[in-house]
């Protein structure tokens, strides 16, 4: 039984809520706790030689933070920065303090190092941007510097690792369920309380096309009530193309309109991957639905291949990297990923400056009297 299941059925009694209630007044009292370790220095705080960028969320899952990250490595690589991405690399098989590099174009399997930071890989090699990953993040930050000389560190999900100091903070929070349910885990999907957000030097709202105008101003008030002087930019995940994941040929947006599709995914809210199906034209017959990082058996793609009735199978990046051995074999007819990118709408002119800590262009820089 996932995490999510067992938390859905507590819920449905009252003994069951009144468990949670009290799991999460222990767990707030443990992030309370080790707060005040760290604002006291009894915890010490580490610091690297570069600029570090933190970023991260309040909320378990569904705000996008891999695409940010991808994007603000990209953004920095096509100003001449050079940038080293840090990751946990949650679910790898290896010892979680062990530091992995993903760059060189060796065969590295997503069990190695995660399916995140295997998936940031895909897209940032290209550019020539290490990911370094170890649960011990000021030691992979050393890694980096002592090896790649990067001007800027990029620390993925960070925003709760207090142990490494961070020049700057970016919070993603989901407009579609920016505040968690206004609980703590596990009664909730907050990993720390909202007050948290002033920490934080700027908040993008993401998956805005998706809540109505009213909704998302409400969000905002929040946000910089608990904030006054907080940026809030605001972005959405806009499709990309189509990956066949057999030939690995690109398709149009429109290859699946008016088609008949099935789905699945196991991401922290499959409602937006879901919605961009429809919004492309797809005709969902099916969705499957798993745990946030799930990784596939041979089994479970073999019962969706046995009821899909020749229809299209979509999924996404992310859940590609975790499709077992011997996929092709399990799997007939076409199976596509749906690729997607992160686009600021609100913002966008003054994402570099707020990375690099520089003034942005438009922005005349002061001089001395």
């Amino acid at each position: 039984m996932t995490p999510r299941l067992l938390r859905d059925r507590l819920r449905a009694g009252f003994a069951g809520r009144l468990l949670l209630w009290a799991a999460s007044i222990g767990y707030s009292a443990v992030i309370l706790a080790r707060h005040l370790l760290y604002l006291s220095r009894l915890l010490p705080t580490k610091h690297l030689p570069v600029r570090v960028v933190c970023i991260g969320n309040i909320t378990t899952g569904g705000t996008g933070k891999t695409t940010a990250v991808m994007l603000a490595a990209a953004t920095l690589c096509r100003k001449g920065i050079k940038v080293a991405v840090l990751s946990r690399g949650y679910g790898r098989r290896k010892k979680s303090k062990e530091i992995q590099v993903l760059l060189d174009p060796k065969e590295i399997t997503w069990q190695e190092t995660g399916d995140e930071p295997w998936m940031m890989h895909q897209t940032l090699k290209k550019l020539a941007v290490p990911i370094v990953i170890s649960s011990d993040r000021f030691a992979a930050g050393q890694t980096a510097v002592a090896y790649y000389a990067p001007d800027l560190i990029l620390l993925d999900d960070g925003f709760q690792h207090l142990r490494l100091h961070r020049d700057f903070d970016v919070v993603l929070i989901s407009a579609l369920d920016p505040f968690g349910g206004d609980k703590l885990l596990p009664a909730g999907n907050l990993r720390e309380p909202p007050a948290a957000l002033r920490r934080a030097d700027l908040a993008i709202l993401t998956h805005t096309d998706q809540v109505t105008p009213a909704a998302l101003q409400e969000t905002r008030e929040r946000i910089l009530a608990l904030n006054p002087g907080l940026r809030v930019f605001e972005a959405v995940h806009a499709p990309d193309f189509f990956l066949d994941l057999k030939t690995e040929e690109h398709r149009p947006l429109g290859h699946l309109k008016d088609k008949p599709a099935s789905s699945f995914c196991a991401l922290g809210d499959p409602r937006p991957f879901e919605a961009q199906l429809r919004g492309l034209g797809a005709k969902l017959a099916q969705s499957w639905r798993f745990q946030d990082h799930h990784p596939y058996t041979e089994e479970e793609l073999r019962s969706i291949d046995n009821v899909r009735n020749g229809a299209s199978l979509v999924t996404t990046m992310k859940d590609f990297v975790r499709f077992p051995p011997g996929w092709r074999e399990l799997l007939t007819g076409e199976v596509l990923a749906l690729t997607v990118k992160m686009e600021l709408v609100k913002g966008a002119e003054e994402w570099e400056s707020a990375l690099t800590g520089m003034p942005a262009a438009s922005e005349p820089s002061e001089t001395p009297q």
